[in-house]
């Protein structure tokens, strides 16, 4: 049973990942109110209170709210523990430069997939469902699928039994549909996302795995579907895992 602290501070998570899917352009209060579900005067009093502790900020001019300078701060004394992506940003450049693609490098937080690092290849046409700061929930494009997959079975169970995905995304990541695609991943070692969130914007992870064996990120490759044709797929898989297997073993070494 969750506690009023507890649901007090759920809140005022939810308000600030709001803002982190906005962090140029900022949001409303009653923007923030909308998107996490919270009632409007209930968000005002948590960004009043988030701002008089520095972790939000506020346009006096436009009235729009922004991540504050403390988020930054503690980002900074964190990322001495878990920020991977000096490790990750070779990988991800390799990657866009072999394939031609956009390549990036997500991190599991919780249910979600965040995306964290993005570059492109040289091919002219970019598919923009990734993004720096984009979330998606596990078993949702290609990194949330291959993180997802590479759970244990009762973790995998316990969460396909309590979140409907259909809803937002289509009968396409239904839980009997994204337990095939769990299959063929596992078999396979990597993900593939045909076009299911975008039409025709294809995408391919492989995970990459911490110290304690979960899998804690992923690398992905995303596209038009004309760049990944069934015989040109394997090959992005092979570059994928041994970049995956490659960044593991600096992460846990």
């Amino acid at each position: 049973m969750t506690t009023p602290a507890g649901q007090l501070i759920g809140r005022a998570a939810a308000v600030l990942r709001a803002l982190s899917n906005v962090p140029d352009a900022g949001a409303s209060t009653s923007e923030l109110a909308r998107t996490t579900g919270l009632p409007r005067p209930t968000v005002h009093r948590l960004l009043v209170s988030l701002a008089e502790e520095g972790y939000v900020d506020r346009d006096q001019r436009s009235g729009r709210w922004y991540l504050g300078p403390e988020l930054y701060l503690l980002g900074e004394v964190a990322a001495r523990r878990y920020d991977v992506t000096r490790h990750a940003r070779a990988s991800v450049h390799r990657l866009a430069a072999a394939t031609g693609e956009s390549a990036f490098f997500s991190a599991r937080r919780g249910e979600e997939t965040v995306c964290l690092l993005r570059e492109d290849g040289d091919f002219p046409i970019r598919s923009f469902v990734l993004y720096e700061g984009a979330r998606f929930p596990l078993g949702v494009v290609s990194a949330g699928l291959v993180v997802l997959a590479m759970l244990p079975d009762r973790e995998v169970d316990d969460y396909l039994a309590r979140v409907d995905l259909t809803g937002r995304w289509g009968e396409a990541h239904s839980a009997a549909a994204i337990r095939e695609r769990i299959t063929l991943t596992r078999e396979q070692g990597y993900a593939v996302n045909p076009g299911l969130v975008v039409e025709g914007s294809w995408g391919m992870a492989a995970a990459v795995f911490g110290r304690t064996g979960e899998p804690d990120w992923a690398l992905t490759l995303t596209g038009v579907e004309s760049r990944f044709r069934a015989d040109r797929r394997p090959e992005l898989g092979a570059l994928l895992l041994k970049e995956a297997h490659a960044l593991s073993h600096r992460v846990t070494g």
